[in-house]
């Protein structure tokens, strides 16, 4: 659709992620917050600076599309009976999952009466893990026919399970299932029982967790999402539903008339494959919650938006959507109800304790080359997906406002009092910038993002002016390794993303060693409380027959009142010099991340040092040089 979409989110439990889906996407427009009236649900909305309603017939006749997010009578809830509300006044409804096959099939006759659109969102088949599986699945499966499928999951996510098997396997039909077989009582209570049958004409193996805590379903499952689809040729496998994928080639040798095997004949490359390739990154569990939730929830609406502007039938286009939910209830009858369990809190492990002399601080994974985490798993490092355009933007600004203050502000380091420490140091245009105006001094330049590191080490290794004098390291803040003595510090970008905590530690760290005559710069982004921006585009640039635009967006995080979550899209377009730029990209990335705003006097109270605003382009991040002694004359 040429514009963009009205839209109400209807609860504010899971909720939280739709309204962050549609305040960080583009084509769509938070109008409002649904809820029973709580005074969290009203002061989630005041925040989000949206309206609060309790009922369908207070809304507002501009509105375009309802997110039911609230527990349909499967759950206990009256999310079917609001959607048919929505649907009614011709809202075009998106329901989160699950809904019983007979409330589906009933809001889309009604659907399809009043001419709207509606539709169940699974939600997970579009996080951003399972995507990457299911269309390798598909590639796979046009060169060889799938042997089987071993699946697993939690009872409650059964019905988005059946959808990923079905976008895997590129069909649903034939199927069939038979009962599972009955454990008997002396073996005790089983967490899982198994299901075997045929999907889309493959066998099936399908292991279900069939206990649930009705209070807390999430929580207690003992694992998500995971899938393996096997042909001649190898094993394709989803880890997780939050990641990774991991490709394991079938093991096969030669053997010779005694049987022996051969391991050197010339038709043996494959013997030089990978065991197992791991695809894509892991993150933390709140990287799932600012990151590939709420990017799942946008992709969802976008295929809904396309329906809605496509003016499809609703109930003739949603036969896939049926076909899975029939599925789905086929399995849950004969499962029967599953165990009610209500067990303890869990004590979720960290890797480090398991691989004590691999991760020795017991947190998380250590850095790999598929891993946008730092080594020492303590704060996630931005900006790995939008690495390859930072420079766009960034060249501009280092060049034209923030290279001069920073070199201003050093240029009275002296080089025997350390190196000039730039933590965060992106693809490294102010390291460089700084190595020209201080000739002399030493540079230990820290970035944890691999992408943003990677352009970094080029920029370096192909200037042998900076590479006799800068050390790139991977460290991360706060527990970055540092020399006893530092002569200046750069924090550009930085103090954002680590929270109160994280910031006292990391001055814990440089104030010891920074000398007496030492300065630490530090640049803001200008904005001291979380507040709504609604999505504006910031940059444009052109290299060869391409266009390409930075977009940028914020809003507060639902989950946390001090910190914003920014989300940046960058789009390439195919340049025309006689043509508008309404044309769909040719590719678009999104980056996102959190940012906690505060203000210089802030960053002064918690460093103890003297803050003094360096002058720079109008418009630009504001940047200040701190001092141990307040300054005596102004530059």
């Amino acid at each position: 659709m040429s514009r963009a979409l009205r839209v109400v989110v209807c609860g504010t439990n899971f909720g939280r992620f739709y309204a962050e889906a549609v305040l960080c996407h583009p084509g769509y427009v938070l109008a409002g917050i649904v809820s029973r009236g709580s005074a969290a649900s009203r002061d989630h909305a005041r925040r989000l600076g949206v309206p609060h309603y309790t009922h369908v017939d207070e809304l507002p006749d501009d509105v375009d599309v309802a997110c039911v997010v609230v527990g349909s009578s499967i759950s206990g809830g009256a999310g079917t009976e609001l959607a048919m509300s929505l649907i009614g006044r011709g809202i075009h409804v998106l329901q989160e999952h699950p809904v019983h096959l007979a409330e589906m099939t009933a809001c889309l006759k009604l659907a399809r009466r009043h001419g709207v659109q509606y539709r169940v969102n699974t939600h997970y088949p579009h996080v951003e893990p399972v995507r990457a599986f299911s269309e390798a699945a598909r590639r796979l499966a046009g060169r060889q026919r799938p042997l089987f499928v071993d699946a697993a999951t939690p009872v409650h996510l059964m019905q988005p399970m059946m959808d990923i098997l079905g976008r895997a396997l590129g069909s649903l039909r034939p199927w069939g299932f038979a009962d599972p077989p009955v454990v008997p009582d002396r073996l005790g209570p089983q967490p899982f029982r198994t299901v075997q049958g045929t999907l889309g004409g493959v066998p099936l193996t399908l292991r279900v967790h069939h206990q649930m805590d009705p209070a807390d379903r999430d929580n207690h499952a003992l694992h998500w999402h995971r899938v393996s689809i096997g042909t001649e040729g190898g094993v394709l496998t989803l880890a997780d539903t939050h990641g990774p994928v991991l490709w394991s080639p079938r093991l096969h040798v030669g053997r010779d008339a005694d049987h022996r095997f051969v391991l050197d004949a010339p038709d043996a490359d494959h013997l030089d494959l990978t065991t197992t390739s791991v695809i894509g990154h892991t993150g933390t569990f709140r990287d799932v919650f600012a990151q590939l939730w709420p990017q799942a929830i946008a992709r969802a609406l976008d295929g809904f938006k396309d329906a809605v502007a496509e003016g499809r039938d609703a109930l003739g286009a949603a036969q896939y959507d049926l076909a899975v939910c029939r599925i789905w209830s086929d399995l849950a009858a004969r499962l029967g109800p599953p165990d009610v369990v209500r067990p303890p809190a869990p004590r979720p492990l960290p890797a480090g304790e398991l691989f004590p002399d691999t991760l020795p601080n017991g947190r998380g994974p250590a850095a790999s080359s598929g891993s946008t985490r730092p080594a020492d798993g303590d704060t996630p490092a931005p900006y790995t997906p939008s690495a390859e355009f930072f420079d766009l933007v960034a060249a501009e600004h280092t060049a034209t406002a923030s290279a001069a203050a920073v070199a201003d502000a050093l240029s009275d380091v002296d080089p025997s009092d350390g190196p000039v420490v730039d933590i965060g140091a992106g693809t490294g245009l102010v390291t460089e910038a700084v190595a020209r105006a201080l000739p002399g001094v030493e540079i230990l330049a820290c970035e944890p993002a691999v992408a943003m590191r990677a352009v970094l080490t080029s920029r370096v290794f192909s200037d042998p002016y900076l590479r006799s004098r800068v050390t790139i390291t991977a460290d991360a803040a706060p527990e970055l390794e540092l020399p006893d003595r530092i002569g200046a510090v750069l924090l550009c970008g930085v103090l954002g993303h680590l929270d109160a905590d994280q910031r006292r530690r990391l001055w814990e760290r440089i104030l010891p060693r920074l000398s007496p005559s030492g300065v630490v710069v530090v640049e803001l982004m200008g904005v001291d409380h979380p507040l709504v921006l609604p999505e504006t585009r910031l940059a444009t640039a052109r290299a060869g027959h391409h266009r390409y635009e930075w977009w940028l967006s914020g809003a507060p995080d639902g989950a946390d009142t001090t910190r914003m979550r920014l989300h940046s899209a960058w789009r390439v377009y195919r340049h025309h010099d006689d043509r508008d730029h309404d044309e769909r990209p040719l590719r678009e990335v999104h980056d996102s991340y959190h940012w906690i705003p505060f203000g210089l006097s802030q960053v002064a109270a918690e460093s103890g040092l003297h803050a003094r605003p360096l002058s720079t382009r109008p418009g630009m991040p504001p940047l200040a040089v701190l001092t141990r002694a307040p300054a005596t004359t102004s530059r």
